[in-house]
């Protein structure tokens, strides 16, 4: 997302709204503007404390890092969350958890600048992620996903994103009700999918419920750690959810809306990502999804069948 200044520069898409449901139970487990980030700066005390605190350790005891760090992550993030406990609302920065990370650009091997954030999901190849639409296009060379990222340290290594799904109605209008893209990743060498090695957020589509909880999540452009922020869920306009925290600057697009994080495995259930209105809102305060409903259970399954 964008600073509320830097709003202006894109726009997105939507879906429908309904009792939340997961796309392809059966089967799983579970722009043509720049990329916007966010500067949000608003928090809800402790309750978001202690699920943000169990998420990250959660999930660090889930899928230790590959370099060891797992118990420095586990810390920064603790104090973090005591950040969080007085009433300004505003995000704060912690090292990461396992299955939320970063975009970048990439061009002969090297990265460039993360603009964007993407979530791992539950699918039955073990191979999908979601961000906003606005993210993945209108972005020209390779996309990499970076799981986990924080301070330079890709924990979890680097995916490529190797296809792009995004529903017709960003295709033809970039509407706002439609901005979110499933991203097909894998990793050159590597047969393992990458759930099997960060764990997935699990897929809900439909209208969640207002005043409902969420943990989000994002990376902005100016840092090279990622904030998060709890608060709860309105629907300030149809198809449309507002998530009101202050930090979440550009680059932070595409970050998960999660609820009922859990505790044992640093998991939730995604139920939205920055983006829709204003690709994410038009101030740092103020952030936007477009609700997940019909079209991302359809474009989900497009991308599960590889089509």
């Amino acid at each position: 997302m964008r600073t509320r200044a830097d709003r202006r520069a894109g726009q997105h898409a939507g879906i429908r709204s309904g009792e939340p449901t997961v796309p392809g139970e059966d089967d799983s487990p579970g722009g043509h503007h720049r990329p916007r980030s966010r500067t949000r700066a608003s928090f809800r005390p402790p309750v978001w404390a202690a699920l943000v605190t169990a998420a990250v350790v959660g999930a660090v005891m889930t899928v230790a890092p590959a370099d060891g760090s797992a118990g420095h992550i586990a810390g920064s993030f603790v104090r973090a969350v005591k950040q969080l406990s007085f009433t300004s609302r505003s995000a704060a920065a912690f090292t990461g958890t396992a299955a939320v990370g970063a975009l970048f650009t990439s061009s002969g091997g090297k990265l460039g600048q993360h603009f964007c954030t993407a979530s791992v999901i539950n699918s039955p190849n073990g191979d999908l992620a979601i961000t906003a639409a606005h993210c993945a296009t209108g972005t020209s060379g390779t996309i990499v996903f970076a799981p986990g990222y924080h301070n330079g340290i890709s924990p979890y290594g680097r995916w490529t994103v190797s296809k792009v799904y995004v529903d017709h109605a960003w295709q033809s209008s970039s509407s706002q009700d439609d901005d979110f893209a499933f991203l097909q990743l894998s990793r050159s060498g590597s047969s393992t999918p990458i759930e099997d090695v960060t764990g997935a957020e699990r897929l809900a589509t439909g209208a969640p419920a207002a005043h409902q909880l969420v943990d989000v999540i994002g990376y902005p452009n100016s840092s090279d750690q990622p904030i998060a922020c709890q608060n709860s869920l309105e629907e300030p306009m149809t198809d449309q959810l507002e998530f009101d925290c202050g930090g979440f600057t550009n680059g932070t697009s595409g970050g998960p809306f999660l609820e009922n994080v859990s505790s044992t495995t640093g998991q939730g259930t995604l139920v939205g990502v920055i983006g829709g209105y204003e690709q994410g809102g038009d101030v740092p305060q103020v952030s936007y999804s477009a609700v997940l409903g019909s079209n991302a259970a359809a474009l989900y399954k497009t991308a599960v069948s590889g089509g």
